[in-house]
């Protein structure tokens, strides 16, 4: 794997300086608008919750174990994460359909509906925010940070731990 030294040999340093700032810039509006929408559902639901109710929808019913790692996160995290969510109904304890032992995690349909509703006013912020773009326009830039962020995840999950101590 080449190292960041031999990357940046390779590309303008100019442009790497340009794309963290507007990396940097991008993370800080995300995080102050938390991209919640608009309208009544507008910052309605936090980032975990969406991220986990958005893939227990996409996926199914699955066990903490099989969600933390498909997002990358670790198990203990995603029990405090679902805590809240079982507890409002919006997920459901099952016993899994082959080991009746063994606990998965599912929408409810409460769960279901409210994912649909902040879906909703998510997809009004992004039609807003890029209304005068055209749909090639929109779709190449999904496709890029798709790309952008699967890059950054493989990346991330190859670097040290970063250490506390300075």
């Amino acid at each position: 794997m080449p190292t960041s030294s031999d990357m940046t040999t390779h590309t303008d340093p100019a442009l790497l300086d340009a794309l963290q700032h507007q990396v940097a810039v991008f993370a800080r509006r995300a995080e102050q608008s938390r991209l919640g929408g608009v309208g009544q559902a507008r910052n309605s639901m936090d980032r975990a919750a969406y991220l986990l109710l958005n893939r227990l929808d996409k996926e199914g019913p699955m066990g903490v174990k099989a969600l933390a790692a498909g997002m990358g996160i670790d198990s203990s995290t995603v029990t405090r994460q679902v805590a809240p969510l079982v507890d409002s109904g919006l997920v459901n304890r099952a016993s899994h359909p082959e080991d009746g032992r063994a606990v998965v995690l599912q929408l409810s349909e409460r769960g279901r509906s409210r994912l649909e509703e902040v879906r909703a006013s998510r997809r009004a912020l992004m039609a807003l925010v890029t209304e005068e773009w055209t749909e090639e326009e929109r779709d190449s830039f999904c496709s890029l940070l798709t790309r952008f962020n699967a890059s950054l995840s493989t990346v991330t999950a190859t670097l040290p731990p970063v250490s506390s101590s300075s």
